[in-house]
């Protein structure tokens, strides 16, 4: 079966919002924290930034340019009320889904173990 690039990318709007309710991030920092600190989840910097932009479209996150320290400017993203507010919705729907995995892992064991 072919994974599509739509669901390959389902959540990352919400791991953006997780990664960035703990610090602010720019893309490169974003796409850093996304391909090292999940386990099952490799991305590139075009869905770092369509999500930043998604996201910041949505009022979910706003962004500011850092342009005082040396070196080239970088564009900062910090998440917002309404988007501490969008990942409490996440939560609620990955709790849902993660008990349905749980019963199909426990229903599947269940049958494999019969045979």
């Amino acid at each position: 079966m072919k994974k599509t690039r739509a669901k390959q990318y389902r959540h990352a709007p919400a791991f953006t919002l997780l990664f960035l309710a703990r610090e602010k991030h720019y893309g490169q920092s974003m796409l850093n924290t996304l391909n090292t600190e999940l386990p099952c989840f490799k991305t590139d910097s075009a869905v770092v930034y369509r999500n930043f932009q998604e996201l910041e479209d949505n009022g979910l996150v706003k962004s500011f340019w850092e342009t005082e320290k040396t070196g080239t400017p970088r564009k900062w993203y910090e998440i917002t009320k309404k988007g501490f507010e969008k990942l409490a919705e996440y939560k609620t729907d990955i709790e849902k889904r993660k008990k349905n995995f749980e019963y199909f892992l426990k229903l599947y064991d269940k049958l494999t173990s019969e045979k």
